[in-house]
């Protein structure tokens, strides 16, 4: 059974554009709960909309609150965002195993952000239980707001199972009968061409195109398609007038 999606905790934005960057990204990834610690430029922020790209709803029901304090009472877990450890005796994990952990411990979690050009201050960080760390290039860990967001908003989706949704349309691969009726057709066209020459090699050429035919796992309308390919192939050239 999977947790209840994390909160996402701006504090003290700088700008609106990030914050609708920081929606966007949550919302391609099922996370919908925002909360803003003291925005700079106040909320709700005209900039914020054209920058989320249709993530309208994460927006409009994003929370302001006046401390982080605040934003996170009601929290049993929360993860500080920094690339900096700053001494303290906190685990450090990764947006991976703090994904792992989010699914399975009780209570709501939550993922706080810092500001845009500074991050978490010290005093931030100690409110955290966790510090939750990006592994970036120890010569350039800069990542923007909206960028530390999505990698943490993936790697819940991944553990929840969400990152890569089968679509309704996708068929099931086709039953063998339809496979065989498709290799018996291809041997069928390349016999009579000595495809299968000389015959010391015909089992192995053979077992090589059944091994090629049956590796992708072709859906019932995919055989067809080749099958009809096949048919059109068998048929004299038409004559162009």
């Amino acid at each position: 059974m999977t947790g209840k999606a994390p909160i996402i905790v701006l504090v003290r934005p700088q700008l609106g554009e990030n914050i609708g960057k920081a929606a966007r990204a949550m919302l391609n990834f099922g996370l919908t709960e925002m909360r803003l610690v003291s925005p700079r430029d106040g909320w709700p922020n005209p900039s914020a909309g054209p920058a989320a790209a249709g993530a309208d709803e994460v927006l409009e029901t994003a929370q302001v609150f006046e401390t982080l304090a605040d934003a996170v009472a009601d929290c049993a877990h929360v993860y500080a965002t920094t690339v900096r450890k700053r001494g303290m005796t906190k685990p450090v994990v990764t947006p991976e195993q703090a994904a792992r952990e989010m699914h399975t411990l009780p209570g709501r979690s939550t993922l706080v952000f810092g500001p845009e050009r500074s991050g978490l201050e010290t005093e931030d960080v100690a409110l955290a239980r966790t510090i939750l760390t990006v592994p970036v290039n120890p010569d350039f860990g800069s990542l923007n707001l909206a960028q530390a967001v999505i990698l943490c908003a993936y790697e819940w989706s991944k553990a929840a199972g969400l990152a890569l949704p089968e679509g309704d349309e996708t068929l099931p691969p086709a039953p063998q009968a339809e496979l065989e009726g498709l290799i018996g057709h291809c041997e069928a066209l390349l016999a009579p061409k000595n495809y299968f020459w000389p015959e010391s090699r015909a089992e192995a050429n053979r077992r090589t195109l059944r091994n090629v035919l049956t590796r992708p796992g072709w859906n019932h309308l995919e055989i067809r398609t080749l099958r009809g390919v096949l048919s059109f192939l068998e048929k004299e050239p038409r004559k162009r007038d």
